[in-house]
């Protein structure tokens, strides 16, 4: 049951990048204009190299449709960690998948492992904070201690391999 349960919140969290989009390009949001600029997927999580390759991708206006705030306002009701845990994911997901618009397989691998890896670490420091079980912060804290210097090291890759570019 608990399978069917998250693949029906990860389809819920897939299909609404592609709501969105609709409802946008349609003019069915309220104050659609300004409120879409400054709820578009922060790519600042990523290396300049991954941000240069989502616009050069020729896909960039579909950044409109990774809008997931939307989703922001079902959060009535939650506690503090609930909300921590859903802010977490929410800054991940456009990132991540925005990089998925780059042509280059190897490049967009790298910039997809970083959002992956720093909403990862998002969601561990979430426990840390908020977690009572002690051998869950220990999971948490190898999560932070493996996938931060990860993420430097694939940084160096992208700023290596996009500098020619």
């Amino acid at each position: 049951m608990r399978k069917v349960k998250s693949a029906v919140i990860l389809a819920a969290l897939l299909a609404a990048p592609a709501a969105l989009a609709q409802d946008s390009a349609t003019g069915d949001q309220a104050g659609n204009t300004a409120e879409q600029g400054a709820s578009m997927a922060d790519l600042s999580i990523l290396p300049q190299g991954c941000q240069n390759a989502i616009q050069q991708s020729g896909m960039s206006g579909m950044m409109h449709g990774m809008d997931m705030s939307g989703m922001m306002g079902g959060m009535e009701g939650m506690d503090e960690a609930q909300k921590a845990s859903m802010d977490a994911m929410m800054k991940m997901n456009g990132p991540m998948m925005a990089t998925h618009t780059i042509k280059d397989p190897d490049l967009a691998f790298h910039c997809g492992m970083i959002a992956h890896h720093a909403g990862a670490i998002a969601m561990a420091e979430v426990e840390l904070k908020y977690g009572d079980d002690e051998e869950s912060k220990a999971m948490a804290q190898k999560i932070i201690d493996a996938q931060g210097p990860e993420i430097e090291e694939m940084t160096a890759w992208v700023e290596k391999n996009t500098s020619q570019q």
